[in-house]
């Protein structure tokens, strides 16, 4: 068992922040009462989430641009996917056709929406929403809602907050579009990521304060009411080891993260490559397993991008993505396993 982050006591009461919520009447809901998390069964071994991912889909995406991050709506069978629009694009009303330096640095992203199959079946454009490091995704019978990060900062591309809008095919949205329901969980902070368990009516966030990046678990219903209060908050474990992160999260009583980078100068094919899965016991913040990541090891360049959990007949099953093909012409793979 690995303890790699002491637990840090979530902030007291009193963080609230003003949260726009276009979408939803639940901003006058009465708060329901705190839910406690339930204790995980300990474990000392994970056999299926040790091995191997199978294959589940493989594709590309609008832009040349890598995979970002994804969520599956299995019931409509369709994958979301977010990757930073391509340089030399020029969307509606804009005067010029900013590079690609420039959508990083504005947080201008592209949501793909393939079929299961990985054939295209729409797309939206969030501008100055930031870099796509995480989604999540409601359904219901009247459509789609997606959760990403918002108003990315000028100084990363980052997003400083987080927001909620339904799919729309071919909408270009912008940090002030009507429609959004918005908010700044944590004010000052940056790099916010959301992910979300819909099963258990959980949402994780990943952000950073003065640059050091944490989690905070909170219940779902609550937060689209506007109160931010955590369940639970806690340094990112792993953070030490300077890899990038690449994705998370959230089922049950445990979040699970992926850290690392493409093959390359100091991370040959032939070490296997430092990928890291984790999983993580929201209760205490601690890693109660991790692996150096075994899927698709003949994948080049083999940059992991993205984490989600799908459900197969109603089986959780982790689903892990990574970047294959040559620079300019770059495609994605995803693979799942058990998550037992």
């Amino acid at each position: 068992m690995v303890t790699e982050t002491a637990v840090v006591q979530g902030p007291g009461p009193g963080r609230r922040a003003v949260c726009r919520l276009a979408l939803s009447a639940a901003a006058a809901a009465v708060v329901p009462a705190r839910r406690a998390l339930a204790a995980p069964a300990p474990s000392r071994k994970l056999p299926a989430l040790s091995a191997p991912g199978r294959p589940f889909l493989a594709g590309r995406l609008r832009h040349a641009t890598v995979l970002q991050s994804f969520a599956v709506d299995e019931r409509k069978g369709h994958l979301y996917a977010l990757q930073v629009v391509a340089g030399g694009v020029r969307l509606a009303g804009e005067a010029t056709a900013p590079s690609h330096a420039q959508r990083v640095g504005n947080g201008d992203l592209c949501l793909n929406r393939l079929t299961l199959d990985g054939s295209p079946a729409g797309y939206m454009y969030l501008k100055g929403f930031g870099h796509g490091g995480s989604i999540g995704l409601e359904d219901s019978a009247d459509g789609v809602t997606l959760w990403t990060e918002w108003d990315a900062n000028p100084a990363s591309g980052y997003g400083r907050g987080v927001c909620r809008f339904r799919f729309t095919d071919g909408q270009v949205l912008a940090r002030d579009s009507g429609g959004l329901g918005t908010c700044h969980p944590v004010p000052g902070s940056t790099s916010n990521a959301p992910a979300l368990d819909v099963t258990h009516r959980q949402l994780l966030l990943r952000y950073k304060t003065d640059g050091i990046p944490r989690f905070a678990l909170y219940d779902l219903d609550r937060f689209r009411a506007g109160w931010f209060l955590p369940l639970a908050d806690f340094a990112q474990p792993g953070a030490g080891l300077a890899l990038p992160f690449q994705g998370m999260a959230v089922h049950g009583a445990y979040a699970y993260q992926l850290l690392g980078s493409a093959y390359g100068t100091g991370n040959p094919a032939s070490s296997g490559g430092n990928t890291r899965l984790y999983r993580i016991d929201l209760r205490s913040g601690r890693v109660v397993w991790q692996q150096r990541e075994r899927t698709a090891p003949g994948l080049a360049p083999r940059e992991p991008e993205g984490l989600a959990v799908r459900r197969e007949g109603g089986t959780p099953r982790l689903c892990l993505g990574f970047v294959e093909g040559p620079a300019g012409g770059r495609g994605f793979r995803l693979y799942d396993k058990a998550l037992s």
